[in-house]
């Protein structure tokens, strides 16, 4: 619920006329909106539910709750019940999370659900995919909560049935890594090449941080192993280690030499470039990603909005290395840490790339 303070203040201002006030708070909610003032956001927001008449109070309640439970309470306890090793339970609620969301969010004629989370994501999700279809957003993250069920119907055993349901993930939120990694793993357990190379492909496309990069080349670093194309396989391990060191890559590279039966020599940036090249991927970050990055930055140092410039320059320093941005950065912040994350911050993580305990 959103501040007392910032709820009495805006009630002050009402007339008692619906449409005079109705217009108000809306202007608000944009006003605090831009701010990223989610009280404020909030507590416009309920003054609007409050005017409005009862019969769109109870659609709007039907659309967010299941079960007299908010749909985000409900993923909630999903997470909860996954934590607690009950995935029987935990299943069943996303399945039905999951049916839910699909009758009332589905894709129309004209219009279309999405769940892009923040402005890097709705502008890159413009300049990549361009949709001609009228964007509708949705109340919560329900690219998240159908990735928790595709991770449930693996980890219980129906890896095939997840894929359509990861699908799905990815159509309310292309630009999301999340639901495609997911999807990744499960071409791992079938062992399936083409298709895991296609879903990394796609991935790289929109990943914004060093990690998610190098989670893209382990991802392929794996299934050449298993395919036994093991020089390949080491040019992609030794590119994940480049982007984001991770301590089972280097057990994965073990496993590469007794295979081989001999040690592994550590490949050039050109014995690398050429190797990505056979499997058409990219070196590095997507120029749309470090465009969208960087053009951000700009713009909220334009608007005077440090902070979440500060994010968008870190994002575009962490995919660049270029002093210039760091320059600034620490002109802003002079203790900045610009290591970071920027796509795998505030969700539950419930997929992983690689073994987090390899066998020594």
């Amino acid at each position: 619920m959103a501040e007392n303070k910032i709820l009495e203040e805006l009630r002050a201002k009402l007339t008692g006329s619906d449409e005079e006030d109705t217009k108000f708070l809306r202007a608000e909610a944009e006003r605090f909106a831009e701010k990223k003032d989610l009280e404020g956001v909030d507590a416009a927001t309920q003054l609007l539910i409050e005017l409005m008449p009862q019969e769109q109070k109870d659609e709007i309640e039907r659309l967010i709750t299941l079960d007299g439970m908010r749909l985000d309470e409900m993923h909630e306890k999903i997470i909860k019940l996954i934590g607690e090793k009950n995935m029987t339970d935990a299943k069943a609620l996303a399945e039905r999370l999951y049916k839910k969301i699909k009758l009332d969010y589905s894709e129309g004629e004209k219009n279309k659900f999405v769940s892009l989370r923040n402005p890097f994501e709705d502008n890159l999700y413009q300049l990549r995919y361009k949709p001609e279809k009228t964007l509708n957003r949705t109340p919560f993250d329900f690219a998240t909560y159908i990735t928790t069920y595709g991770y449930l119907l693996v980890e219980t055993g129906s890896p095939v049935d997840a894929i359509p349901i990861l699908e799905d993930a990815i159509e309310y939120n292309p630009v999301d890594c999340g639901p495609r990694f997911e999807l990744a793993e499960v071409y791992k357990l079938l062992k399936n090449k083409r298709m895991l190379l296609e879903t990394s492909r796609e991935t790289l496309k929109v990943a914004s941080s060093p990690v998610a990069i190098g989670r893209v080349y382990a991802n392929v670093g794996y299934i050449l192993t298993e395919m036994g194309e093991f020089d390949d396989a080491v040019a992609f391990l030794t590119a994940s280690l480049i982007f984001a060191p991770h301590p089972a890559i280097p057990y994965e590279l073990r496993d590469i030499a007794n295979r081989k039966g001999s040690h592994i020599k550590q490949p050039t940036q050109e014995e690398i470039n050429e190797a990505m090249k056979k499997y058409d991927f990219e070196f590095g970050p997507n120029a749309d990603v470090i465009s969208v990055a960087a053009q951000l930055s700009a713009n909220y140092l334009f608007e005077q909005d440090i902070p979440n410039a500060l994010k968008a320059l870190k994002m575009t320093y962490n995919l660049t290395r270029d002093e210039k941005v760091k320059e600034i950065i620490l002109k802003y912040e002079p203790d900045a840490k610009m290591e970071g994350t920027a796509q795998e911050g505030g969700k539950p993580d419930i997929t992983q790339t690689v073994n987090d305990s390899p066998e020594k």
